[in-house]
């Protein structure tokens, strides 16, 4: 087994292990770590990764779900050329406000404001089914089986708009059931579900196994909840389908968290999907991604 000296002299690329952890359980999302499609097939190769997260086109800022056929068949060619495959298709399918459930961080905002983005948000939820089927067939030209979604802009009272979010996945839920695509839900900071707690709470809502979780530990620390053990304990583990790291919960810092423990919990629990690092921090972030990933391999070879 490569141990933390060994993996710091051999050359990039070589894989690594750890306690059932593989190089192949780890991604990245594209857009974090280069400036180009190209220089994201790079990017993971330098490092022996097997497996890409896609959410925009590096270096272009359009989402790879609402691309057109023509240009993600391209996309997906320079991907199957290279060996590589996509673990996991991040989405903003419900990053909108529910109606009836005014968004809490529009509360600063100016009348003339609010209006103008609750007109974008209404004919954007008016879309969601025919975005959702735009994402879906966006998966299959990829390659992928997951797709992302949230749970809309977090309201006042967040635990109020459980319910209603519950109702617009379940619908989702009957669409991914029949593509066989399933739709991880992320615990994120402005939606009405960011923690632990919330993720564990909507699980029950939402029954079908098409919808599972897509867990981001650090997202939950700005609503004052400790992600692990506390966090996870909640979770149910077997509706875990991805997992993300962020490049400052890595790092070493103030906002470090203790990924050698939550890889060992999620393994021991069952965990069977990928470790995606979403880097999303730093001045210059392809260095921190590159910084990120080797203390990710670092991790897996002790």
């Amino acid at each position: 087994m490569l141990t933390r000296r060994t993996v710091m002299s051999l050359p990039l690329g070589v894989l690594a292990w750890a306690k059932g952890i593989e190089v192949t359980r780890v991604s990245a999302i594209t857009d974090e770590i280069a400036t180009s499609s190209q220089g994201a097939v790079e990017f993971v190769k330098q490092y022996g990764l097997r497996y890409v997260e896609l959410r925009s086109v590096p270096g272009v800022r359009k989402e790879y779900v609402y691309l057109p056929g023509e240009e993600l068949r391209a996309e997906s060619r320079i991907l199957r050329e290279n060996g590589l495959e996509v673990s996991f298709l991040n989405s903003s399918l419900m990053k909108v406000m529910i109606p009836g459930v005014e968004p809490a961080r529009w509360a600063r905002d100016a009348e003339e404001t609010r209006e103008r983005r609750r007109r974008a948000d209404e004919a954007r939820f008016e879309r969601r089914m025919e975005d959702l089927k735009k994402a879906i067939q966006a998966a299959r030209i990829l390659g992928a089986d997951k797709l992302r979604v949230f749970t809309g802009w977090r309201g006042p009272d967040p635990a109020a708009a459980l319910p209603r979010a519950a109702g617009i996945l379940n619908e989702m839920s009957e669409v991914a059931a029949k593509e066989k695509i399933t739709l991880l839900v992320e615990n994120e900071g402005a939606c009405n579900v960011a923690t632990c707690a919330e993720l564990a709470a909507l699980m029950k809502l939402v029954p079908s196994k098409w919808v599972g979780i897509n867990w981001d530990p650090y997202n939950g620390v700005a609503h004052k909840e400790p992600p692990f053990p506390d966090g996870y304990r909640l979770l149910p583990k077997k509706r875990i389908g991805n997992v993300q790291i962020k490049g400052r919960s890595i790092l070493d810092g103030p906002q470090k968290l203790d990924w050698r423990a939550i890889m060992d919990a999620l393994i021991k629990d069952g965990y069977k999907g990928r470790f995606g690092l979403e880097t999303h921090t730093g001045d210059n972030r392809i260095q921190a991604s590159h910084d990120s990933m080797r203390e990710i391999l670092k991790i897996a070879a002790n």
